[in-house]
């Protein structure tokens, strides 16, 4: 498979997992085995968890790893290292979480959160609108972030745009209630985005690619929906492509589900039919369940991916994220392309805790 300049071994990417396994935001020797463990069990692409921007109101925890400052890109640039050597390609998630921060949290506690509109997910207004001046700071962060990632040797970016994060709140009609240029319709809330993926586009090499990763539903919101139709989502994506997205990260919960009613495409299905760009399918892969039940202590049992196979042979998708699949089994992708699926350890609760 080729995205850009880059050319990946096989379908099978690891979806990015947030851990706050990082002290400091500064990753370690540690971060570097366990993403070189699933690069060596076959993965072709890992995209990290979560790592923040250069932006004093990116980020919510001390813990999660951040992608500026010399200490955390020098650790970075190990976990690089390590996953080429292990055979894989990697690129790091670019995140700023918006409205989602806590108000006095790391790790800049005296920064506070802001938004679109100062307006979170649960509709209690406790933060900041951002001034042009703010969207002209995070975007110039997350430029710097994707210069930073190419230098310290890694193969692409990830833009998170998804889950009711910050450049999510600006698609979402309901976290979005500017008048300035940044909002109302769907095509101008799309702006701030697109600006952040020509600025990013602007920084790197013509041939490193950029990822963007993408949802209807948000964390806590699950029935929201930025697109009711596929002319909806057509707005919506093509100024993120003509901006220079490479390759949309389609995040869904089934990715067995239909996206709309016209049709059994999923996600990933419709955006690749809409902008002709690669796809990237998610959602509860190689598992019974999905990945909220899971959460809340259920044991999932492992499945085959037969019909995942049928939809990439029909050229719904291009590539496959697996997230908790791979923290139950380091070796899922290898025992999967082998047909092995009876000798997959399966996902339990607890390998959150583990996260080896």
């Amino acid at each position: 498979m080729r995205l850009g300049d880059l050319s990946v071994d096989n379908r099978i990417v690891m979806a990015p997992m947030t851990r706050q396994c990082s002290p400091g935001g500064i990753p370690g020797a540690d971060v570097a085995a366990y993403y070189a463990r699933r690069a060596a069990g076959g993965v072709g692409l890992i995209i990290t968890e979560g790592t923040y921007i250069g932006h004093d109101s990116a980020g919510s925890s001390a813990d999660v790893p951040r992608f500026h400052g010399d200490d955390a890109l020098a650790g970075w640039s190990a976990v690089a290292d390590a996953v080429h050597a292990a055979g894989g390609a990697i690129m790091p998630q670019l995140w700023h979480v918006g409205m989602d921060r806590a108000a006095g949290s790391p790790p800049v506690m005296a920064a506070p959160p802001m938004g679109p509109s100062g307006i979170p997910l649960d509709d209690r207004p406790n933060g900041k609108a951002m001034t042009p001046a703010d969207l002209d700071e995070v975007i110039a962060a997350f430029a710097a972030a994707a210069s930073a990632a190419e230098a310290a040797g890694f193969d692409g970016i990830e833009l998170h745009g998804a889950h009711g994060y910050l450049i999510d709140q600006f698609l979402w009609g309901h976290t979005n209630r500017r008048t300035d240029g940044y909002g109302g319709d769907l095509a101008a809330r799309t702006r701030f985005a697109a600006e952040i993926v020509a600025a990013c586009r602007a920084a790197v090499s013509p041939g490193f690619p950029i990822s963007f990763r993408m949802s209807q539903w948000k964390m806590g919101a699950y029935q929201a929906r930025l697109a009711d139709t596929p002319q909806q989502l057509d707005a919506l994506l093509a100024p993120l492509a003509r901006a220079g997205v490479d390759v949309f990260h389609c995040s869904t919960r089934r990715y067995w589900l239909p996206e709309f009613d016209d049709g059994d495409l999923n996600l990933a299905g419709w955006v690749k039919k809409l902008t002709g760009k690669p796809t990237i399918t998610v959602g509860s892969v190689g598992l019974a369940g999905e990945f909220i039940a899971s959460l809340q202590g259920e044991q999932t049992t492992v499945t085959a991916i037969d019909d995942l196979l049928d939809r990439m042979e029909s050229d719904e998708c291009d590539m496959v994220a697996v997230g908790r699949a791979l923290l139950g089994d380091p070796e899922w992708a290898a025992k999967t392309l082998a047909g092995r699926h009876d000798q997959v350890t399966p996902f339990e609760p607890a390998a959150l805790a583990r996260l080896y």
